[in-house]
């Protein structure tokens, strides 16, 4: 007669659910900094989301943005997945249409909820240029945001 086997719990993802009080410091540590696809807390006290709607808001008309991009200038707290889902759910303030994939495609035409061709049609209104293939040259029309220097005191 053959034993049954147990089944192990399922393992968990890096970042999944509250790290436990009674971990060492450098655990949680480690945990507040793991790059996760979805809603955390940041230093500043705003949601990471918070932080990729004032990005977008400061990207002029004509300029684009891309998911990647915006995960890099926020520290790679989010991935490019989870800021492309800050969007879906952005507020009606916030230009969406001038973020595009890192192929400088619309990725909007993919989804059921938004009609085939606004992404681009909204962007077009606004003077971005597209190639025969669909896509942008991010060369061109990418917005690179003012970098902030940061003075050290000695």
């Amino acid at each position: 007669m053959a034993t049954p086997r147990t089944r192990r719990p399922p393992k968990r993802q890096a970042g999944a659910g509250p790290v436990k009080a009674t971990a060492s410091p450098r655990v949680r540590g480690r945990a507040q900094n793991v790059r996760v696809h979805g809603e955390v807390a940041v230093p500043s006290g705003g949601g990471a989301w918070e932080r990729v709607y004032v990005l977008v808001r400061a990207v002029p008309p004509g300029r684009v943005m891309t998911y990647g991009q915006i995960a890099a200038l926020l520290g790679n707290i989010l991935s490019p997945k989870a800021v492309g889902w800050a969007m879906h759910a952005c507020p009606e303030d916030v230009p969406w249409q001038r973020v595009v994939n890192a192929l400088g495609r619309c990725a909007t035409d993919r989804r059921g909820d938004l009609p085939p061709g606004l992404q681009r049609s909204l962007l077009e209104r606004e003077g971005v240029e597209f190639r025969l293939d669909g896509t942008l040259d991010l060369a061109r029309w990418r917005y690179e945001p003012p970098v902030r220097r940061v003075r050290v005191r000695r």
